[in-house]
């Protein structure tokens, strides 16, 4: 399902207008000052019906469910207009691929990184490439435990590459890269790893498919190839629970 974010604001002006055309007129005819508060929810609750008939991700969801109610609160409180842009620039120096590629900052835990551990001491994988490596939650432990391969992170969002790089940093195995993981070459890594959403993985496995060379391993954190049966599900004992499918790259698409 489509999940652009035009699509996202023609849900939510799809609410505005239905709600509006019936509540303005309504009130109006009363000569009665519209109920704000009232309205706003009752935007939200038609958002998220929207949201929800659309089949959009849950998070998307309580995005719309929440988003009127919340200007309305945000009115109400008279803050001072600078703190918005303040709070803009730093969401987008962070979530930036939440705008760009429907992707938030998701981080490794432990466990995960346990798991992962794990796998490449079964795997001859000399070259581990995490796409949207955040701070580098994942990258950092394994270049600690494995100091004789190559571990290379790729981050778009601006405060989170500047966190990773001062992470990685003295640590001559990892490879700290500004970049977008579309434009990332994958043929010269024997694992990719991704921790991203639901929304890209169908394009990025096709990515895969045509770049990664056959024996590779593509491994997606939660998210599993939609239409594609994994080679490998490791099941990791958090919660709530994060599986990692595991992809063996069989031959080249003919």
């Amino acid at each position: 399902m489509n999940s652009t974010p035009a699509r996202q604001f023609a849900l939510q002006g799809a609410a505005v207008i239905l709600v509006l055309s019936i509540a303005w007129p309504y009130y109006g005819w009363g000569s009665e000052a519209l109920p704000w508060q009232q309205t706003s929810l009752a935007i939200g609750a038609v958002a998220l019906a929207f949201a929800t008939i659309a089949r959009q991700a849950w998070w998307w969801r309580l995005i719309h469910a929440l988003f009127m109610p919340a200007i309305w609160l945000t009115h109400q409180l008279a803050i001072d207009p600078g703190w918005f842009l303040l709070a803009f620039i730093l969401l987008l120096l962070v979530y930036r691929g939440a705008l760009s590629g429907q992707v938030p900052l998701y981080l490794s835990n432990r466990a995960t990184v346990a798991a992962l551990d794990e796998l490449l001491g079964e795997e001859e994988a000399a070259r581990f490439l995490d796409l949207g490596a955040g701070l580098g939650s994942t990258l950092v432990p394994l270049a600690d435990a494995w100091p004789e391969r190559q571990f290379t992170g790729i981050e778009n969002a601006p405060l989170t590459w500047l966190g990773g790089r001062i992470l990685s940093l003295g640590r001559a195995n990892i490879d700290w890269r500004w970049g977008d993981l579309w434009q990332t070459p994958l043929a010269d890594h024997d694992l990719v790893y991704a921790f991203l959403s639901p929304a890209p993985m169908s394009e990025l496995w096709a990515k895969a498919q045509a770049e990664m060379r056959p024996g590779s391993l593509f491994v997606s954190n939660s998210f599993p190839v939609p239409g594609v049966t994994p080679w490998r599900v490791i099941h990791v004992a958090c919660s709530p629970p994060r599986p990692l499918y595991c992809y063996r790259i069989a031959c080249s698409p003919s």
